[in-house]
Formats: structure tokens, sequence, C-alpha cells
């Protein structure tokens, strides 16, 4: 199986906040769909223009101000193999599947990441039978989830239960609930973001609040928890952009605990990636019409941060 695309080139202008760090980290953090292997390629290969000039030096530090090009190469023709990798399925029938996909995995394969997928993991389980609406690279796959946020995401195994769901997600009808853990206290106890968010006009390697080439989207959230210097909330999509509630939530100066694409770069309660997950995914089912709701427990790391919070009180 394969698929084909264009030569792309994404831009980055290094910050202060990534100022520092080594090149290929900083990258490879804000393009999460590909490998740190496959972006030092692109030094070797040419691929990384700093300033204008090509840079092969891997270790380079980051300078605020620095303009990154990044040159993605047309992919080659490629092979997506299943793979016997363990996947927690919550639910399953003929027509869909509910995965708790866990913090680090990516979900569909791309340059650099062909291997060690949810796709692939779906593949052995599922053999031929995914949906193919969305290619050969993503069959099956509804919609997606960062490779650092855990939890729940729907899977359609025929085009009939992929285009009702995906129906239903342009409408908003799906219910879709998030914990977080952000910084500072939330002063509200609820609210609403409804701000359109696109590519970053000054990081296209970052989403953005923007009015330029942007989306409507719509971040519902609500304070669960408040330890003084950050906050557990509950954040329920309305719209799915891109980052949606990572964009949103450092939007309103209350960056995701661990996100360092979105917040600071380092944290002192071992946050080893954005504390966000999916918790709660409700839909109509394509074929009876019934409506299922499921839900998914913290995982370890999120809650090992949350102790840490609870007896530090900061």
């Amino acid at each position: 199986m394969g698929e084909c695309s264009a030569e792309k080139t994404e831009k980055l202008t290094i910050t202060d906040e990534m100022s520092g760090r080594r090149l290929d980290a900083v990258i490879s953090s804000a393009l999460e769909d590909y490998s740190r292997s496959f972006i030092q390629k692109l030094f070797e290969n040419g691929g990384i223009i700093v300033n204008g000039s090509v840079c092969t030096e891997k270790k380079k530090k980051a300078a605020t101000g620095d303009e990154v090009e990044v040159i993605i190469p047309e992919p080659e023709i490629i092979d997506v193999e299943p793979e016997d990798i363990p996947i927690h399925i919550v639910y399953e029938d003929d027509d869909l599947l509910v995965v708790d996909k866990p913090a680090g995995m990516v979900v569909h394969p791309a340059p650099g990441n062909y291997s060690g997928t949810l796709v692939n993991a779906l593949m052995y389980h599922c053999g031929d039978k995914l949906s193919s609406i969305n290619g050969v690279i993503r069959p099956g796959i509804v919609h997606r989830i960062d490779k650092d946020t855990s939890g729940l995401l729907m899977v359609a195994k025929n085009d009939a239960a992929h285009g009702e769901l995906s129906r239903q997600l342009s409408e908003h009808s799906i219910t879709r609930r998030y914990k977080a853990i952000v910084y500072s206290n939330i002063k509200e106890d609820d609210g609403t973001v409804d701000k359109p968010i696109g590519r970053d006009p000054r990081n296209r390697l970052r989403n953005a609040v923007t009015e330029i080439n942007s989306k409507r989207a719509v971040t519902h959230y609500r304070v669960l928890e408040r330890f003084g210097n950050f906050t557990l909330i509950e954040a329920s999509l309305e719209t799915g952009r891109t980052h949606q509630i990572r964009v949103h939530m450092a939007y309103m100066k209350h960056p995701l605990l661990g996100d360092s694409l979105y917040g600071p770069q380092n944290n002192k309660l071992g946050a080893r990636r954005q504390m966000l997950h999916a918790g709660v995914l409700g839909f109509v089912h394509p074929a009876s019409g019934e409506y299922m709701e499921f839900e998914s427990p913290l995982p370890d790391d999120f809650e090992a941060v949350l102790v840490k919070l609870r007896k530090a009180g900061i």
C-alpha cells in the first residue's frame, strides 16, 4: 500500500522559549508526525535551511529570531505493514472500534514514523476490515488525537460507518471531553473560548488563534480542582481543530502543563508530555442508531502529577 504527495516546506521562527535547545529537538517536537531520526536525516540531506543557508549541523543550538525552513521531501510509495502491537480496545463490533490510545503513540504513519503507529496495530488486529475513505496511510481513522495525548478515539471498519461518524463530527454532535492540567489559577468556574484557529503566522509549525486562513473553533471548559499555580479542568470540544485545546488554553494564558510547543519548555512536576487525556467519547452508532458513550480513566503518569500537586499544594 502507498500514498504520494508533493514536497512541502514548513517554516519556523525560533522564539525565546525555544532558544538554547538543539535545533533537531525543537523541530521534531513541533512536527509531531515526524520522528527525530527523520528530522536528523533532513539535516544530512540538505533539507534544513536556517536564515537562508543549508544547515547540516544536527547539534546546532536554536537561537531567538532564527528563520528555519524544513523541506519535507515527496514521500516514496511505502508499505504500511501490520504489526503485533498491543492496543487497548474498549469496544468493538462489525462497524467500529473504540480504542484507548496511550501517550507517545502516533495515530497514523508519516515519513519517519511508518511503524509502531496505531494504524499498524489496527491492521494486525482487523486485517482488511478497516474503512478506506482516508486512504491507505489512515485506514479506519475517523479522527485523531495528538501523539502525546492519551485517551479515546473511534475507528471505522467500513466506509458506511466512516461516512456517518464523519457526518456527526462535522455537525458537532459527538461528545468529546478531555481532562487537562493547566498553568495558573483559572478564576472562573467555567467558560467558553470561541476563537478561530489556523497556522501561526509567526511560526508555521504551530497553530494559533488568528483571523488569517483560519476556521472557527469552540472549546468549553470547567474547573474540576484548583492547586494555586495549576488548575485541573475538563474541556469539551464543540469543533475539532488540530491542537485545539492546547491552542485555546495557551491563548488564555493557561498553557497545558508539559506542553513544550505552546507553553514552558521545562517543568518541575515531572510531566514528560502535555497533561491532556481524552476521557469521554460519545456518539450515535452508525448502524443501530443507539447513543453510546465510553469513559477512560486517567493514565498513571497523569495521576502521578495530580498526586504531587495535591501533596505540594502549589
